[in-house]
């Protein structure tokens, strides 16, 4: 039984992965605003959400922590002529500020526990470079240069690694999926010849949190179906 903090646990990947760890008997910390997702969860510790404020003091954090995982993002797609400087500030506050701040709070928790896993989400559109992600792929980079940099400054006690999926059927992708057409149009892009569901993702997350993976940091782990490096 391990100690377990999700961020943004309340739907998605979040949800899928809160339940996986449940499942298998582990004690969660969560930081969510959507807490009926979760009521089926028995046991559930809730951290006040507004890591996002300056006066968050992540009050409720256990003495020990196994593992973190740091899942809200952005899909903020707009040409370049049509971003603004605060779109890109805003990606990056959500996608690099949030993340830092929990890491900040949870690092002595993390360090406590000697074995510790930090997993944080990038986009395949950082390697891949796509139309219309100027933004988000910028605070998705950093997200990458990160991880690679904590992974070398908190070794060996605290491992941290990135999962880069790509387009995820989740409730933030829902307008883009919101049709059969433009599923069936986004699948086809896909070596694997369809769309990823949070399980499989979360799936990933489970894994690089698990003892398995315990000769694995600084990397970035492609979830996306095939598209980051195939062509059919």
């Amino acid at each position: 039984m391990k100690n377990y903090l999700i961020v943004g646990a309340g739907s998605g990947i979040g949800l899928s992965l809160a339940q996986m760890l449940h499942e298998k008997g582990n004690r969660l910390w969560v930081i969510t605003r959507n807490t009926d997702a979760l009521q089926h969860l028995s046991g559930l510790n809730f951290v006040a959400p507004g890591f996002l404020e300056s006066n968050w003091n992540a009050e409720g954090l256990p003495d020990a922590l196994d593992g973190l995982v740091y899942c809200p993002g952005t899909i903020n797609l707009k040409p370049l002529r049509g971003l603004k400087p605060d779109d890109f500030r805003a990606d990056f506050e959500v996608n690099v500020i949030g993340a830092v701040k929990v890491l900040q709070a949870a690092y002595k928790a993390l360090k406590t526990s000697g074995v510790a896993s930090v997993v944080l989400f990038s986009t395949v559109a950082v390697a891949q470079g796509m139309p219309f992600h100027a933004s988000v792929a910028a605070s998705k980079g950093a997200i990458e240069g990160l991880a690679r940099s904590l992974a070398a400054e908190l070794a060996p006690n605290i491992r941290v690694n990135v999962v880069a999926p790509s387009l995820t059927n989740t409730p933030l992708a829902a307008r883009l999926l919101s049709s059969p057409e433009k599923l069936e149009t986004s699948a086809k892009r896909h070596p694997l010849q369809r769309i990823g569901v949070a399980q499989d993702v979360a799936a990933a997350v489970a894994f690089l949190l698990s003892s398995e993976s315990s000769w694995i940091t600084g990397q970035v782990l492609g979830v996306d179906g095939g598209l980051s490096t195939l062509r059919t």
